[in-house]
């Protein structure tokens, strides 16, 4: 275990200081984030979770369900808890409220969960991330992209019904390669369908570059962002670097749960705070240095958290 924590944390902050560093020192600009971003969001990222979870035969996947609904359901109370404590103790808007929920809730399970596990277990904890991943673009995001376009801040037709509005919230988020890809997959392992040797080879080799390109991406979107300490920022790092996988422990020490699934979902809850807030206040052309100061110190702080559950969960 001496070797194991290493081993499963190094790398990954590695590879994020590289990204950090690119964009610190001016070496990759605004632009080639943007790229970089969509390689890692609308191709490596659904290649590589498409592949784990339709690989997966039918028993198996049906085994992760219990983590599908745990995640999601500590997602959703850590949400709406933060949504509701910021809202009723500051001026903090609902679009802005909801980006800092978004970016607390919704763990950074691409940059940092994917490699992390990859790490612990193999190839084979592709599967529960990818999963998890699921989980957080299905029920979470989707709410996060209501609570922006229906107060507003999308530049849309002021005429259009609120009807209209979360139909249209609901079709970007739905519709998204990063949400496609892990729910094509967990729909067609379910169908008991498999797919040739040629077209699993043609997908894991972009999908190969997703877990290094976005540990690179992590550090240069940080790069990018002015830190500054308040008490939401340390209320945020408290919840999500610890709250998360306290809650998530004591959901699963009450459920009749096998063993590798509470633990594989204390682990992901261990991850460090999420860019979906900040992804989404650049594309809504808003403030994101709230949420940008929430992900350096959550991720700072779990470089703690994440070695206490490596060796807590997998010690043996």
């Amino acid at each position: 275990m001496s070797n194991a924590i290493p081993l499963a944390l190094a790398p990954v902050f590695f590879v994020m200081a590289l990204g950090y560093g690119a964009g610190w020192f001016g070496i990759v600009n605004k632009d080639q984030v943007n790229g970089l971003n969509a390689l890692v969001m609308d191709f490596a990222l659904p290649a590589s979770l498409f592949v784990a979870t339709a690989s997966t035969r039918r028993s198996e996947m049906l085994e992760q369900a219990p983590l599908f609904a745990i995640f999601g359901a500590v997602m959703l109370i850590l949400y709406f808890l933060w949504y509701v404590l910021v809202r009723s103790s500051s001026d903090t808007n609902p679009t802005d409220a909801s980006l800092q929920a978004v970016t607390i809730a919704f763990p950074n399970l691409a940059g940092v969960g994917l490699p992390m596990v990859s790490a612990v277990l193999g190839p084979t904890g592709a599967v529960p991330v990818a999963v998890a991943l699921a989980a957080g673009s299905i029920l979470v995001t989707p709410l996060t992209l209501i609570v922006v376009e229906m107060n507003g801040q999308t530049g849309s037709n002021p005429d259009e019904t609120p009807k209209i509005r979360i139909a249209r919230a609901l079709r970007r988020a739905l519709t998204k390669p990063v949400v496609l890809g892990p729910a094509l997959g967990i729909l067609f392992s379910l169908s008991g369908l498999t797919f040739g040797p040629v077209t699993k080879a043609c997908l894991q080799l972009i999908g190969h570059a997703a877990a290094g390109v976005s540990l690179f991406l992590t550090g240069l979107i940080l790069a990018g962002q002015s830190f500054r300490l308040d008490w939401k920022v340390v209320g945020a790092t408290g919840m999500a670097d610890v709250l998360r996988p306290l809650l998530t422990a004591a959901i699963v020490s009450v459920l009749p749960i096998p063993a590798e699934v509470a633990k594989m979902a204390i682990l992901l809850a261990a991850v460090p705070s999420g860019f979906f807030g900040i992804l989404f206040a650049v594309n809504y052309r808003l403030d994101s240095a709230t949420e940008g100061s929430m992900v350096i110190a959550s991720t700072g702080f779990s470089v703690v958290t994440m070695a206490i559950a490596i060796a807590v969960l997998f010690g043996h």
